[in-house]
């Protein structure tokens, strides 16, 4: 049985890592599996938005597999570090828009994976946060770098150094996720967001997030320029003359992402 699922529908790309048995947790298998499919969704024209979740409804995951760790070498160890700081770059780095459907725990690993998405719904009652150092470790897949990005230093700070455990509600207040719903509403949730983006030019989306991401850490100057850069490929494109043609014939647009 395969680790990570990966289905198209109505240019919706769900990804679910399939390890219900064990909270979803992240074993080197299930890592080359994850990072095989981000990469196909890369280059993937079909696949407007991507949705990540887990399997059943008590985790969308918990992290590394710490039966797994403890039976790796320390370089086994660290290659699976490495493995899995990769592939949340690879996701953090995907063209199209990414969404977290939070089912259920996100602890350690589990919630850098929802940091490396763009957007996160989580369900009500479900448990988050970066609980590395309460096993001695620190966060090693972009949790010391995306949660001060996105709650400020010293906030971010506190979590990490208490090991603290954040309700939805706690997340949402917070800003890490995006809204908090009931856990039969989650997916619906977020294909309605999905749906929300889909309305407007896909490769419009792809060159925003483009401009975000590369700028956001950047001084505004050189974001300007990344910005002016992605505005330049959208010009060419048949989507524009599109969008013209209907504004001018008092329609809505059918646009096709070229």
């Amino acid at each position: 049985m395969a680790n990570v699922l990966f289905q198209v529908e109505n240019h919706i790309g769900y990804v679910t890592v399939n390890r219900p048995d064990v909270l979803n947790c992240f074993n080197y298998d299930t890592l080359f599996e994850l990072q095989e499919i981000v990469h196909a969704i890369s280059l993937n024209q079909d696949v407007h938005v991507v949705i990540f979740t887990g399997a059943g409804s008590k985790a969308f995951s918990a992290g590394a597999d710490l039966k797994e760790r403890k039976t790796l070498s320390e370089t086994e160890t660290k290659r699976n570090v490495k493995a899995i700081r990769d592939v949340f770059n690879s996701i953090a780095l995907l063209p199209q828009p990414t969404i977290a459907a939070v089912n259920g725990y996100a602890l350690g690993g589990g919630f850098e994976w929802l940091l490396s998405c763009d957007f996160a719904i989580a369900a009500q009652g479900v448990s988050m946060g970066l609980t590395e150092t309460s096993w001695a470790i620190i966060p090693g897949a972009g949790g010391t770098q995306r949660l001060p990005r996105l709650i400020g230093e010293m906030k971010a700070k506190e979590l990490i150094f208490t090991a603290k455990k954040l309700s939805a509600e706690e997340a949402l207040d917070l800003g890490i996720v995006l809204k908090v719903v009931h856990q039969d509403e989650l997916i619906p949730a977020c294909q309605q967001f999905a749906a929300e983006m889909m309305k407007n030019g896909p490769v419009a989306i792809k060159q925003a997030k483009y401009a975000i991401t590369r700028g956001i850490n950047t001084d505004l100057q050189t974001g300007l320029e990344i910005e002016a850069k992605a505005y330049e490929l959208t010009i060419p494109t048949e989507d524009r003359l599109e969008a013209l043609n209907a504004f001018s014939e008092r329609r809505k647009p059918k646009f096709s992402g070229k």
